[in-house]
């Protein structure tokens, strides 16, 4: 299995256009060590032929164009991106879409509940009609079933299971306060030849027993990255809103309550990789405290353009 990391950054990227923040700041003017990144979206292979894209950032183009691997390499037209799978409807996991509107039909699966947003709240298939149409595979996990699984014709090494996981739906869902099954989902993603299983979440409110237990038989675990406390947002004067208001597991303790340093601690992946990272998070700075502690538990931090084959 062969993984890209398109984009590592949460919404509005490192930095954001508009954000004078200290971390943005810091890497405009060179003060701090950091890479720019992009929206969150990964690309995963059994061939390093065909892919398929998890989620579709608004610089989708960008990434799309930096990665040589996904470049058209038969004919005039061609691209090797064969499938678009959803974990949310989110603007910065969907709006991607659009980019691959001169392309051929879009072969998109995604839960019923994103299905839903997206015909409605933000209308993109609607608008994508209009363009290259798109075949949608509805992955069943709402109501009381909370886990499915799933195949891509053209990625017949790699077997899917999408897991619905805690968290927000966006605020143009009619059950943004009202969370239904299939709002958010994990992904694990099994290589049915060698065995070896990644662990994929973006987007994480908590880990409870559940989660756990599908953190534990990963070989990589590819989970939410966005805040380093609780209280970050307020605390750099960049909104009012908490990492838990917001749908997400900071890296830190807050109030005896466990951080995602946490929940990683103890298990057994080669590869634990912190990914969809804000840009007010202090582990964008290379060269400070968070990250060291970080290294020192043997965590990564993604980066655009980062490689993983298992």
């Amino acid at each position: 299995m062969k993984i890209l990391v398109l984009g590592s950054g949460a919404g509005g990227g490192y930095p954001q256009w508009n954000c004078n923040c200290q971390m943005c700041r810091g890497l405009r003017t060179g003060r701090l060590r950091a890479r720019a990144r992009t929206q969150s979206s990964i690309a995963v292979s059994d061939d390093g032929e065909h892919w398929v894209l998890i989620n579709a950032s608004p610089d989708l183009g960008q990434q799309l164009r930096e990665q040589p691997a996904l470049h058209p390499r038969h004919g005039q037209r061609h691209t090797p991106i064969r499938a678009v799978v959803l974990m949310d409807a989110q603007v910065d996991h969907v709006t991607g879409l659009l980019s691959l509107r001169e392309g051929p039909p879009i072969e998109l699966h995604c839960t019923p509940c994103v299905l839903d947003d997206l015909r409605a709240g933000l209308p993109l298939l609607p608008m994508l009609e209009h363009y290259c149409g798109v075949r949608v595979h509805v992955l069943p996990v709402s109501g009381d079933t909370h886990s499915a699984d799933f195949t891509l014709e053209a990625l017949p090494g790699l077997r899917f299971t999408a897991l619905a996981i805690p968290g927000k739906a966006p605020p143009y869902s009619p059950h943004r306060h009202a969370p239904a099954t299939g709002d958010n989902i994990a992904l694990r993603v099994v290589d049915t030849r060698s065995g070896a299983a990644l662990f994929y979440a973006p987007g994480l409110a908590e880990v409870g027993p559940g989660e756990r237990r599908w953190m534990q038989e990963a070989d990589c675990l590819m989970v939410d990255g966005t805040f380093w406390r609780e209280d970050e947002m307020p605390a750099a004067g960049l909104g009012r809103k908490h990492a838990a208001e917001m749908g997400h597991l900071p890296q830190s303790r807050h109030a005896g309550r466990p951080g995602m340093v946490d929940a990683l601690a103890g298990l057994p992946a080669r590869r634990k990789i912190l990914i969809h990272i804000n840009n007010s998070n202090p582990i964008l700075d290379e060269d400070g405290p968070e990250r060291a502690l970080l290294t020192q538990q043997g965590i990564e931090v993604a980066f655009d353009g980062m490689e993983i084959e298992l």
